[in-house]
């Protein structure tokens, strides 16, 4: 496990590492730039990697051994009567290319993700990373703690306690101070990562309950509630219901509800799909579907992580978090296909595939924020569907909302953050016709898999609101949530940062 810390300027950075890492666009790695933070010795020999290492399009590295006796910081002096302090004994360049795409983040989130595990040391890594802009230092540290996930199970830990110091300075060589969204984004996101790591059987939905109330304790303006087992028949949400009543643990929804002192007259919330893992059900999944579900709770941890940021760092709007959980297994007390489930809208669902699960509990959530809560406007996040790998790709979640103002803020945020959406179809009249039943008021899977699925999975979603005057969001992040078999904490920079500007 790798802990995370922010340094003030160079001296701090330096002090104690052993390895140093600047991460910078090619363009950067010029001696005027490199000399206005580091000693000359450590600035040519990073120059020097730099002008020898093609950044190609997703960043590369290139490392060195510096002299033991060399000093590191620009500025660093020894103390009267003392020699000066060795500085790190690695020298990694991190070169990152000068121009993206205008569908990537500006910042160059994933080559920084992809040059910091390749640059930091088993022990203590400086790493200093060169900004063009200072709008882009939250992608940025946030990349660097992505590389750098939290949960291990091996029996054998490392015996060295590995950390990390960041420092963000600008082109001109000085420092950034990382500001308290910043860093409590990185530490969210770390937390949200290490819950989709966690094996299912430790966390199942009560399980996911406990620790979000542990993570909420305490935390001014919260107030936390429950509804499972009969409450969820009381309440109507067949869909929470039906998918979870097979599990080990009963399914629920968590509500959190964050008030501030002075709110304003708006009422938000964050609704996310927390499948704890999931089998398919009875449509049971094959093998290599199966394998990784335990990551079908990543919606539901990075709305999490998204709430406790905002909340921790001063939101001025009264803002709730709908944690749907569930596990979907299977055994006889499993749903079916052709049962038909009441849900919270009102509506009447048909089952034809009970691998598409997630949409359902999603559809009890956001009618509940709705109808229950009387919120003006949610975003739900969901590990969704698996056609949004094949359309949006592994990188960018898909986006598609009722509102073309909030969808362009995702976008925006998206870029911003490093946590990058594309937009898909939003077309009622187009979609409706997948979900016909001649015996309820739709079916829960569509008729032609081959006609935008990820749109459709959101389509029913809305389905359960098209009646309701809110203003609706839905982030697919099947792909994203989900790299190299590790959590991401994908999500909780851009739900966190998109809330903050509407």
């Amino acid at each position: 496990m790798s802990t995370i810390s922010f340094a003030r300027d160079a001296r701090a950075v330096l002090t104690g590492a052993r390895t140093l890492a600047v991460l910078a666009p090619a363009r950067c790695f010029t001696r005027d730039i490199l000399t206005a933070f580091l000693a000359e010795d450590h600035a040519s020999l990073l120059h020097e990697l730099a002008q020898n290492t093609k950044p190609g399009d997703l960043g590369r590295t290139a490392s060195t051994l510096a002299a033991l006796d060399a000093s590191a910081a620009a500025d660093a002096k020894p103390k009267k009567g003392r020699k000066k302090a060795a500085g790190p004994r690695k020298l990694v360049a991190g070169v990152l290319p000068d121009t993206v795409s205008r569908y990537n983040s500006p910042a160059r989130a994933e080559a920084i993700r992809r040059t910091a595990r390749a640059a930091v040391g088993p022990d203590t890594t400086a790493v200093i990373l060169v900004l063009e802009d200072k709008a882009h230092q939250l992608a940025a540290v946030n990349a660097v703690a992505r590389a750098l996930p939290l949960f291990s199970a091996r029996s054998k830990q490392p015996s060295g306690k590995r950390t990390v110091k960041i420092l963000t300075v600008d082109t001109a060589g000085k420092a950034i101070a990382v500001d308290k969204v910043a860093r409590t984004t990185v530490e969210m996101a770390r937390d949200s990562a290490c819950l989709v790591d966690t094996p299912p059987t430790e966390l199942g939905p009560a399980t996911f309950a406990k620790r979000v109330r542990a993570m909420l304790r305490g935390v001014t303006g919260v107030r936390v509630r429950e509804l499972s087992g009969d409450a969820l028949v009381k309440n109507n949400m067949g869909g929470i219901e039906a998918v979870g009543r097979a599990g080990q643990e009963p399914p629920r929804l968590l509500i959190a509800t964050y008030k501030p002192k002075k709110a304003s007259k708006r009422h938000l919330a964050l609704v996310g799909k927390g499948i704890t893992f999931d089998t398919g059900g009875l449509h049971l999944k094959p093998r290599a579907g199966m394998n990784g579900m335990k990551m079908d709770m990543g919606g539901a941890a990075a709305v999490l992580g998204a709430f406790r940021v905002l909340v921790s760092t001063g939101f001025p709007h009264q803002l709730s978090l709908l944690l749907c959980l569930a596990e979907n297994a299977i055994g006889p007390t499993a749903f079916k296909p052709d049962d038909i489930l009441n849900m919270h809208s009102g509506k009447t669902v048909e089952i034809n595939n009970t691998d598409a699960e997630g949409r359902l509990v999603l559809a009890d959530g956001v009618s509940y924020a709705t109808r229950t809560l009387g919120v003006d406007t949610i975003i739900n996040a969901a590990t969704l569907t698996g056609a949004q790998l094949i359309a949006t790709g592994m990188l960018h979640a898909a986006v598609v909302s009722n509102n073309a103002e909030l969808e362009q803020t995702l976008i925006e945020a998206g870029r911003d953050s490093g946590d990058l959406v594309h937009p898909l179809p939003f077309a009622p009249e187009l979609y409706h016709k997948e979900f016909e039943s001649k015996v309820a008021d739709m079916r829960n899977s569509v008729k032609n898999r081959s006609n935008a699925q990820t749109s459709c999975a959101a389509q029913f979603v809305y389905n359960h609101l098209e009646d309701c005057d809110v203003t609706w969001g839905h982030v697919d992040l099947a792909g994203p949530a989900w790299l190299d078999e590790r959590g991401t904490g994908f999500g909780v920079a851009l739900l966190s940062e998109t809330l903050r500007r509407l």
